[in-house]
């Protein structure tokens, strides 16, 4: 509408003012677009096509509309679109072109339009179809340049990829299902005799003895997707190299071969070192188990001399030497009861251990340990209190292994219960199993102790505890429960006990007799 004010303003100009007032407002608006383009702003380029169609269509209908002399300027607008290079924005050209040139019919046939005179309208014409033809010839350079420029980047960018794919430290191949090399990429392990790997077959790479697993890699990858073989290369006997393979969308495989020589060397090494260590342990199981059995025979002399000797039985003998031979028998029972269970332990380690398995009452085996622990509880002033089944608890199992079962919990349950404190041993049926649990009021374990106790030679307590014992005792419960088929489980914390129970599969089944049916009398 300013546009059509400013032609009825103008209807009495001359036409040489008519034309300086169109070429400066074409000239405004290629400033304008010319600064707006340089910001390389989207809403900047809009902003300079809307401007264009603007000066386009008022300076049309300044020099006579449609029929005028700077018709051609109507195009202004999708020249822009192009000499900007913005395919996007040619659709936004090509529609306010068409409303300048519409602008422009509508004001020839609404009002009175000057008209330029010869010589300036041929002049006008010249300039507007050139100054138009020029902004579509930048904008098929640009449009060209664009193009160009983006080859030159997908082609810069590929070289970079392949570049990267060449010097990756991994071989990896594109292949065909049946295992022909398309193209290969990176660095070959050594022995792999590469060559010119396209066109040639991946078991061509593989020693022989190999050859069959990495095909049917091949055949599984193909069919569920993914495989994973390692295999000796076809020039190196001491190499090992691992084959990952991946099916592609298209059907066709990659494949990723990587040196896996010195994970091999270290997985060797590590073997190695286990079974020394094997060997070692073995031999220390062995040692002690000889040992133990050798340390016996002299201290079972020692124990039944020093029992003749306090029980007088060949005459009197000084108090204080009674006592010396009290000393004797007790220090000797203890260091049996330590080597029992280093034997024990020993045995179990090797799995040279065999259960003596027996038909009998539980409650006899835990019922003699109580018997023979209660003077060891009197004399430290603990209550040893028995919590057994009113029902036989027939077991098949070993019965010296039940009793060190519950002589090793009982013990170290009244080596951590203090004075006035209570132990109590229980033994039912839960579950079909035979549960044996030892509780008492004592220190307690940490849990970080708790976390270690039950593996052989651990131990929890202060030295005088430790001394007590070898650490074994926790284990031997463990072990034999397990070659029982059952479990062990400690709860405990630091002031509130400890309760340790063991359940075992080793009750018998009881079988209930099926009622006799009885036929009805008529």
């Amino acid at each position: 509408m300013a546009a059509v004010a400013a032609a009825i303003a103008l209807q009495a100009a001359s036409p040489p003012v008519e034309t300086l007032i169109a070429l400066g407002a074409v000239a405004a608006a290629g400033v304008l677009g010319a600064f707006l383009a340089e910001t390389a702003n989207e809403t900047g380029a809009v902003v300079a096509i809307l401007a264009w169609a603007l000066a386009g269509g008022a300076a049309c209908l300044m020099t006579g509309g449609t029929a005028g002399p700077l018709t051609a300027w109507c195009l202004a607008p999708l020249a822009a679109g192009a000499a900007f290079g913005r395919p996007k924005l040619l659709a936004l050209g090509a529609a306010t072109g068409v409303a300048a040139a519409a602008l422009a019919a509508l004001g020839v046939t609404l009002l009175v339009l000057p008209k330029v005179t010869e010589p300036y309208a041929t002049w006008l014409s010249l300039l507007a179809l050139g100054t138009t033809g020029l902004g579509f010839a930048a904008g098929l350079v640009a449009l060209q340049g664009r193009v160009l420029g983006d080859d030159a980047r997908a082609k810069a960018a590929e070289l970079a990829l392949r570049e990267a794919l060449d010097h990756q430290p991994q071989l990896l191949m594109a292949l065909y299902p049946g295992g022909r090399i398309v193209e290969a990429f990176g660095e070959a392990p050594l022995g792999l005799a590469t060559g010119d790997l396209p066109d040639r077959h991946l078991g061509e790479l593989v020693c022989d003895e190999d050859r069959a697993r990495v095909e049917a890699a091949l055949i599984g990858a193909a069919a569920d997707g993914s495989a994973e073989v390692v295999f000796v290369p076809a020039h190196d006997p001491f190499g090992w190299c691992v084959l990952t393979v991946r099916r592609m969308g298209d059907g066709r495989l990659v494949a990723a071969v990587r040196d896996a020589r010195a994970q091999r060397t270290r997985e060797t090494e590590l073997e190695d070192a286990r079974a020394k260590a094997e060997q070692q342990n073995a031999g220390k199981s062995r040692f002690l188990a000889n040992m133990s059995h050798e340390l016996r025979t002299p201290l079972n002399a020692i124990m039944g001399f020093s029992d003749i000797m306090r029980q007088r039985l060949f005459g009197p003998m000084s108090d204080r030497y009674a006592e010396y031979a009290e000393l004797i028998h007790e220090s000797g029972a203890h260091l049996l009861e330590l080597i029992n269970d280093v034997l024990d332990m020993s045995k179990i380690e090797a799995e040279r251990f065999e259960l003596a398995r027996e038909d009998f009452d539980a409650r006899d085996a835990v019922a003699a340990v109580l018997r023979l622990m209660r003077g060891q509880a009197d004399r430290q002033g603990v209550t040893l209190r028995g919590d057994l089944s009113t029902e036989p608890l027939e077991a098949e199992a070993d019965r010296r292994a039940i009793k060190q079962i519950a002589f090793n919990l009982v013990s170290n349950a009244l080596k951590f219960t203090p004075k006035g404190g209570l132990v109590t041993v229980s033994a039912h049926p839960v579950g079909g199993m035979l549960e044996i649990a030892v509780s008492d009021t004592g220190v307690g374990i940490s849990a970080e102790d708790l976390a270690r106790l039950g593996r052989p030679y651990e131990q929890a307590g202060d030295a005088e505890q430790r001394q007590a014992g070898a650490g074994l005792g926790l284990s031997l419960v463990r072990a034999f429960a397990r070659l029982h088929g059952g479990e062990m489980i400690m709860e405990s914390a630091l002031g509130e006990g400890t309760t340790v129970t063991v359940r075992m599969p080793v009750l018998a089944q009881k079988v209930i007799p099926e009622p006799i049916a009885r036929s009805a009398e008529a």
